[in-house]
């Protein structure tokens, strides 16, 4: 019939037109809704039954999941190894076991080849979107789809193992919002870098640290075995020296505490130490499955350079504390730094920087860093083992040796030896070590080094001899190390620099530190080494050696002015005119970083806003000088003249011993980022800080309203005169440490209830001096009483 199909075809035909309308306006990236049966809300991983020392942070991550209006983005960083994937899987399994209202739960292992497309294929398949079809979109039209059904949902995803940025927006993830709102998602992702964390923007951050030695115990016993651990009386104490070895690094703990599971004999935990101390490597399981994984975070370093810095940390001791600027001072002058293109100091700092963030180092103090002993450990089998022949490295540094070595013909090959830290008093004659470019000698109990040790060393760039005490003579054969770029004598006994230090003309780096019975330093040999970078002279010369006193510091200032390459000086004055001479010189003011004024005596008073033109001043020492008008500043003038008043910015420990004449150091309220202040013997001091100073001078209100925000160490002995260190209590928001000695006229401290608060400080002291002393009130007497240790 022509007429009933004409009509059924344009009702077909109206029917497409209503259908393309309908898809034209229309949303269907969710035709049909994933059956709810089939996608979990969260999968349960596998992980340890009980898991030690990870329940606090556990809790802490929960509460900013599911107790904070805005979890947003949190990052949990720490080394390799330490328990991060672990932590992040307690997390996992938490959303199991309690109820919650997200939607998705998703566990991402992203790892260090990052793609993007295997994270939107896992997001893909938890969320019901992955079908043959999908996976052969692109990744922009995947991002799409996982933004249009997450943007929905409340969700929570889990990265594991981030090496570097993920791109959220490119996968298609919605960006957690910080608003207080329903749908508020979060991000939780691991890694070993903390520039990651600042990379992903994250809004909390967590540090996975190593377990405390009662929770590294617990974890490495229930590894071991109560039966293997109750097997022998001995066993308990030799099987904690095992634990400690892995200095609280659970994936060490776990890995050398199944391996001793069946070891019940008091010689086997024996053997164990003794192959833990001495070749780690060879341990069962650590050069196979410890090592390797903890070298990826080495691998990943940036570049060939860094990664040599990283290595050099293992010369050192294990659980040494490192000066940073010492590391910096040796990685200049092994070349490790790029002298032409940037300044070395500022490039050696953002080297320590980069191995810190990356979790190969850890910050001890701000001036400090150490290697984890497992770290060491690692850096140790890549130098001795994996690649012994471009490293070449020989260590022997703290193991407890009273002689050098024996096999003194293993040297020939050796390119660094570190012999440091030990009680060795005598050396190899003429050790043959024709590559050799650094020698760690220092901290030993040597006498003398014969002139000849030197002779079969032409290549050697660095040669650390501080710390050895006894040593009072140079040994002459020191002038043939031509290619010498580092002498460092600091802590010595050292009296004289012979003349044929000339020689030298290659040094970058010289250390005189403390040596302070160095009489004798021969004219124009400082301005001869015409490449010197790098020259600590810090407390030099400031003892007399049989009635014999130092006079070479008197043309000191004048030597030094034409060394062109100064980048860092540090130097001792004992004479004001070397000190005017020293102050005349712009170039020598803007590398001076700690000046050492010694025996310094004046009839007129020291203006210390001279102090204030030293550009990187981070330490100063006043000893034994003696000022009619003291210390003097026009405190007025500075303010006036000054835009920014704190011209004291990068003073940060200031030390003042045996002065006479010094009533106060009011001068210091200048100077923001002090941390230690030490105070001795200074009978005429009354007030560290003064008001009275400040009597006619409005504009200083803002300045001195809080001083001290960052002093974290204040010592005060035998000041028998002072009465006061501030008028008013103070934060003190950082302090850690107080020590007040024969300060008998201070009945009072800069507390009070709102002081330190939230840390335990610690106040040492004479305990008649802390019964009399009196407090702003009740509660603030009450706040300190525990914090109270006598001397």
């Amino acid at each position: 019939n022509c007429k009933s199909s004409y009509k059924f075809g344009r009702k077909v035909a109206k029917r497409l037109r209503d259908v393309k309308a309908l898809k034209g306006e229309g949303v269907f990236e969710e035709v049909a809704a994933p059956d709810p049966e089939l996608i979990s809300w969260a999968d349960e991983r596998h992980t340890e039954p009980t898991v030690v020392g990870l329940q606090s942070q556990l809790e802490q991550v929960w509460r900013c999941l599911v107790q904070e209006p805005a979890a947003g983005i949190i990052g949990l960083y720490g080394m390799g190894g330490v328990g991060k994937t672990t932590l992040l899987t307690q997390i996992n399994n938490k959303f199991v076991d309690n109820p919650t209202d997200f939607d998705y739960v998703i566990w991402v292992v992203v790892s260090k080849d990052l793609q993007l497309e295997k994270i939107q294929e896992t997001i893909g398949k938890k969320i019901g979107l992955y079908t043959d079809s999908w996976k052969d979109k692109r990744l922009e039209e995947k991002a799409q789809d996982i933004f249009k059904t997450l943007s929905k949902k409340k969700f929570a995803l889990l990265l594991d193992d981030l090496w570097e940025r993920v791109d959220l927006k490119k996968v298609g993830v919605p960006l957690p919002s910080r608003s207080n709102s329903p749908k508020n998602s979060a991000v939780v992702f691991t890694t070993r870098f903390v520039d990651v964390c600042g990379r992903m923007e994250d809004r909390r951050m967590f540090k996975v640290a190593c377990l405390s030695d009662e929770d590294a115990w617990e974890l490495f016993r229930e590894k071991v075995g109560e039966e293997t651990i109750e097997s022998h009386h001995s066993i308990p104490e030799l099987a904690q020296t095992v634990a400690k070895e892995c200095d609280g690094l659970p994936l060490a703990l776990i890995t050398i505490g199944r391996a001793m599971a069946y070891k019940k004999t008091p010689e086997e935990w024996r053997y164990a130490i003794e192959v833990l101390r001495r070749s780690a490597s060879e341990f069962e399981g650590l050069g196979k499955e410890v090592y390797p994984l903890l070298k990826f975070s080495y691998d990943c370093l940036p570049n060939d350079a860094i990664r040599s810095c990283f290595l050099y940390c293992c010369l050192y001791p294990e659980d040494y504390s490192i000066y940073k600027r010492d590391l910096i001072d040796c990685w200049i002058c092994e070349g490790f730094l790029d002298e032409a293109k940037f300044g070395t100091q500022n490039q050696g700092y953002h080297i320590v920087t980069t191995l810190v963030r990356a979790c190969l180092l850890e910050e001890v103090e701000d001036d400090q860093v150490k290697m984890h002993d497992v770290i060491r450990d690692m850096a140790l089998w890549i130098t001795c083992e994996i690649e012994k022949e471009k490293e070449g490295f020989l260590v022997y540094a703290g193991s407890g040796l009273t002689e050098a070595p024996a096999d003194v013909r293993g040297w020939e090959m050796v390119r660094r030896l570190s012999l440091m830290r030990n009680s060795i008093d005598n050396l190899p004659t003429v050790p043959t070590c024709p590559h050799l470019l650094t020698l760690f000698l220092n901290d030993n109990e040597l006498t003398t080094i014969t002139d000849d040790f030197f002779q079969s060393m032409p290549c050697l760039t660095v040669l650390k001899m501080s710390d050895i005490r006894m040593l009072q003579q140079l040994p002459m054969g020191i002038s043939k190390l031509v290619s010498l770029q580092l002498l460092d004598i600091s802590n010595t006994e050292v009296e004289e620099l012979p003349e044929e230090l000339k020689a030298l003309v290659n040094l970058k780096c010289l250390n005189l530190d403390w040596t302070d019975v160095l009489v004798e330093v021969p004219q124009q040999l400082l301005s001869n080494f015409s490449r010197l970078r790098v020259l600590r002279m810090f407390a030099t010369g400031i003892r007399s050696v049989y009635g014999r006193f130092s006079s070479w510091y008197e043309n000191v200032a004048e030597e030094l002015l034409g060394l062109k390459h100064l980048e860092v000086l540090e130097i001792t004055f004992r004479s004001f005119e070397a000190y005017q001479t020293f102050l005349s010189s712009q170039k020598l003011r803007s590398c001076t970083q700690a000046p050492f004024l010694y025996k310094f005596d004046r009839e007129e008073s020291i203006d210390v806003a001279d102090l204030a033109n030293l550009e990187q001043l981070n330490t100063l020492y006043f000893r034994s000088c003696g000022w009619s008008g003291g210390l003097k500043i026009d405190y007025k003038d500075m303010v006036q003249k000054s835009r920014q008043p704190y011209v004291f910015r990068s003073l940060d420990k200031i030390t003042v011993s045996s002065c006479r004449n010094l009533k106060h150091l009011t001068f210091l309220v200048f100077a923001p980022n002090l941390k230690s202040i030490s105070v001795t013997h200074c009978d005429d001091m009354e007030e560290i800080i003064s008001a009275g100073e400040f009597d006619d001078i409005p504009e200083m209100t803002g300045i001195i309203s809080s001083p001290f925000a960052k002093l974290q160490h204040l010592e005060l002995w035998g000041l028998k005169s002072l009465k006061s260190i501030y008028w008013k209590p103070l934060p003190l928001p950082r302090l850690k440490e107080l020590e007040v000695e024969d300060c008998h006229s201070l009945k009072k401290l800069p507390l009070d209830s709102n002081s330190a608060k939230g840390r335990r400080i610690l106040i040492r002291g004479d305990e008649d001096w802390w019964r009399r002393l009196q407090w702003e009130d009740e509660a603030t007497q009450n706040a300190f009483r525990l914090c109270f240790q006598p001397l």
